[in-house]
């Protein structure tokens, strides 16, 4: 297992540094034998040219010192073979093939038994040729030599032995393969402190793992149900995840053209260019796309070594949201109602075993049938009125919590709540009728002195597109010169630190386009009602 993860993830830095040095090493050593074979070739002409050139400036010398004496004639092509280092043999040959002068002292004066040149062939009076001679294979020029009257009177040979020419090519051979080692050993340096700094450019990490990483991210942002899409600078999208793409309204088709009309017009322009230039991100950003779909946007700004080099933006979809808070405020809400009717059953419980103490089993009984009685009653028409858990939670717990404070709480004649008849936010409803039955139960518990009934009556109604919401106590009502005064922020009866349940709750109300009223008698009781009308998200 460890082999096969080890070869699905080849050390890439190393495997650039091969790749690289094979390609260096390659083109060093083709470039190295196509120079030294093109320098062999130059040098190869270069010999010939000089042999002909030599050739040529002896047979000038040479018609000067013909009839000179031979020690003279010696002496003077000695000093001419000293100076020519690139030329090994010369020789003179007369009409009758004796050696007038040869680089070899011992063969002056000898026959010649070589290959006699054949200037008919050659108009020029000289060329150049390969033979074998007394010092063996050799590359030769051949000269004419000619009196004053042009008539023929021998030749003259500028050899070069081919050892060295050979020692010459090893030379140059040697020189090619110094510099190519030279070269390669450079370019593995090269490439090895290249790799040292692309390492330190991946922070220590190797390019596969970061490969690795990579496709981890690209898994894990397109496995995240929440929209993320990333621009540069410039405010070209980067990134956008299937997510993103699905809350923008992008199909197959037209997806890329979509998503570049989205940037242009809401990423880019409304919210990030401010994240981009400021440095500071926002969130909390509502929005409505195209098809629909409301979206909250969380935008970051993105930096690289402190400068901001584009922004980030998260889509969370508002609807799946609500959807959660709602079945969250559900749990809160049904929580506390099995608190309060934890309370509630605690406080039956000490009325039964105090009956059995006394004896009065019958009453006990009978108390015990009437609690299940009521008990079973009200939970059912709680739950057959409403179909929305939250705010059914809600008025469970109200109830309990109601009898708790010896309320007796009344569910008025045909409640009923319908969510398909009006889409309100469960975490508006819950709000909104707590605090009225909350202030409903405080009223009552500010006034324990008077005979009269204590009764909360609360009334839920709905029809398509109406919602209606009743709350009536029987407390001890709100003051004639107050009454203008309920609804404010920070104001309350109840001592310092109150005040902001019903604000808030005039301000929900209001913020979804409804109403809410009252009617108040002084020691009579209070009734609120809130009308809303219209669909809502």
């Amino acid at each position: 297992m460890s082999k096969k993860r080890k070869n699905s993830l080849t050390d890439i830095r190393h495997e650039i540094q091969r790749v690289q040095l094979i390609l260096i090493i390659v083109t060093t050593i083709l470039m190295s034998v196509g120079g030294a074979v093109v320098n062999v070739n130059a040098s190869d002409k270069a010999f010939d040219q000089n042999l002909e050139e030599t050739a040529e400036l002896i047979t000038r010398i040479y018609g000067f010192m013909k009839d000179a004496n031979r020690r003279d004639l010696c002496i003077c092509m000695d000093s001419i073979a000293d100076d020519l280092a690139d030329v090994d043999v010369i020789s003179i040959v007369d009409t009758n093939n004796i050696r007038l002068y040869h680089t070899n002292h011992n063969l002056i004066g000898t026959e010649y038994d070589g290959t006699h040149p054949d200037f008919t062939a050659h108009k020029k009076g000289y060329y150049t040729e390969s033979d074998i001679g007394p010092s063996g294979p050799q590359r030769r020029t051949y000269s004419a030599i000619y009196d004053e009257k042009g008539n023929y009177i021998g030749f003259i040979m500028a050899i070069m032995l081919k050892t060295s020419i050979r020692s010459f090519t090893y030379k140059i051979v040697l020189l090619f393969v110094t510099v190519t080692v030279a070269a390669i050993l450079i370019e593995i340096a090269i490439c090895r402190a290249f790799s040292r700094k692309l390492k330190r450019r991946l922070l220590g990490y190797e390019p596969d793992t970061f490969s690795s990483m990579f496709r981890i991210r690209e898994n894990i942002l397109e496995s995240i149900y929440d929209g993320i899409i990333a621009v540069d600078s410039e405010h070209n999208i980067q990134f956008a995840n299937k997510a993103a793409k699905k809350m923008l309204g992008c199909d197959d088709e037209s997806c890329e053209a979509k998503v570049s009309l989205i940037q242009q017009k809401v990423f880019a322009d409304r919210f990030l260019t401010e994240v981009i230039q400021s440095g500071s991100p926002s969130f909390g950003v509502q929005h409505e796309t195209e098809n629909g779909t409301a979206i909250l946007i969380d935008s970051v700004p993105v930096k690289e070594d402190g400068v901001i080099s584009g922004a980030a933006a998260i889509l969370h979809d508002r609807t799946e949201y609500t959807k959660l808070m709602e079945e969250l405020s559900g749990t809160k809400y049904l929580v506390d109602s099995m608190r309060a009717n934890n309370h509630d059953f605690t406080n039956k419980l000490h009325v039964i075993l105090g009956l059995i103490q006394i004896g009065e089993y019958d009453k006990a009984v009978s108390y015990i049938e009437n609690i299940s009685i009521i008990q079973r009653e009200t939970l059912s028409k709680v739950i057959h009125a409403v179909d929305n858990a939250s705010f059914a939670a809600l008025l469970i717990g109200k109830i309990a919590r109601a009898s708790e404070c010896n309320v007796r709480f009344i569910l008025r004649d045909g409640t009923r709540f319908k969510s398909s008849e009006i889409a309100v936010p469960s975490e508006a409803l819950v709000t909104i009728a707590g605090n009225l039955i909350d202030n409903a139960l405080d009223a009552m518990n500010m006034n324990l002195n008077n005979d009269r009934p204590r009764e909360l009556e609360f009334g839920v109604f709905t029809q398509p597109g109406e919602l209606l919401i009743t709350v009536r106590d029987t407390g001890c009502g709100i003051p004639d010169d107050i009454k203008d005064r309920i609804f404010e922020k920070g104001f309350s009866t109840k001592g310092t630190g109150r005040g902001v349940g019903m604000y808030h709750t005039r301000q929900l109300v209001e913020s979804l386009g409804g109403t809410i009223s009252f009617v108040s008698e002084q020691d009579i009781g209070t009734s609120f009602m809130v009308q809303l009308k219209g669909k809502y998200v």
